[in-house]
């Protein structure tokens, strides 16, 4: 059982997270959601389209212009006390790897601390656990915050991974984060080149072997795109097959762009895999 804010999820009940970009230079929209107006359309559509988690960013990954954490909190914290008023019921989650931010943004009403940055600020997750909310524990390869992986090597990927995420999981619960809020994430190209991509998600299985619900970030990333050579804004076919193994595979949390592909993707592989009946099933009985 995964339980975020209000809402609790079975094993093999796929979650949308749905990215809510609130910086200028972001990679896929690059700025689009920038603006409160723009953005909480945004939150709507998502959450008509089929999202449960909303994950609100105000840093962009990759490197760019330096956002102090008073900036960070500038861009989220009053956009996390909205989203909480308009929408209550929506698990509202934040990728910051930040403790200042973290509480801020927990004092806001968020639900779920995103650290893509494989707690590089220990105190995250301390103020995860004061605040009893969900987090998730990603592995980063050990890179900094906002820096690209440069002849990054592993002994064995999938065996870093699953020491450093279960290493994190551990410690937070350990701390006092409630178990069943507590997601490991591969961390897709975070200190990572292609391959070792590749091979997350093929091995990805033995993540969720752990018993921790995992989650993948996929969404048009550089893995996708360079396996297929195709620029950020036509990875979206790379991205569903991608997700389409994951679900496979038996990740449970997807965060995204596209929303209403996405619910396609995994319904039909719930489906398959016999979790889910088809929504019409009329074909032959007349």
């Amino acid at each position: 059982m995964l339980r975020l804010g209000r809402r609790e999820f079975d094993a093999h009940e796929p979650v949308i997270m749905a990215i809510v970009n609130r910086t200028p230079d972001s990679f896929y929209d690059q700025g689009a959601t920038f603006l409160d107006e723009p953005a909480l359309a945004r939150v709507e559509q998502a959450v008509a389209e089929g999202a449960a988690i909303i994950d609100v960013g105000g840093v962009k990954a990759g490197p760019g212009e330096e956002v102090s954490a008073t900036e960070e909190a500038r861009r989220t914290v009053g956009f996390v006390a909205e989203v909480r008023r308009r929408f209550p019921d929506v698990i509202i989650s934040v990728d910051t790897w930040r403790a200042s931010v973290g509480e801020a943004v927990c004092e806001a009403g968020a639900d779920l601390l995103n650290d893509a940055w494989g707690g590089v600020d220990p105190g995250l997750a301390e103020v995860a656990a004061r605040y009893r909310v969900g987090l998730v524990c990603t592995h980063a390869g050990g890179a900094e915050p906002r820096t690209r992986p440069h002849r990054v090597t592993y002994d064995d990927v999938m065996a870093d991974i699953l020491r450093v995420t279960v290493g994190l999981a551990e410690r937070a619960v350990a701390l006092g984060v409630p178990r069943e809020s507590v997601m490991i994430d591969p961390g897709h190209d975070f200190g990572k080149n292609t391959r070792h991509s590749l091979e997350a998600t093929r091995r990805l299985g033995e993540m969720v072997g752990t018993g921790w619900p995992v989650l993948v970030s996929l969404s048009n990333k550089d893995f996708v795109g360079e396996t297929l050579d195709q620029p950020v804004k036509e990875r979206l076919v790379g991205t569903l097959a991608t997700t389409a193994v994951s679900a496979w595979l038996g990740a449970q949390v997807y965060r995204v762009h596209e929303v209403a592909e996405t619910r396609q993707v995994l319904d039909m592989v719930a489906s398959i895999a016999g979790h889910r009946p088809p929504a019409v099933a009329r074909r032959g009985l007349a």
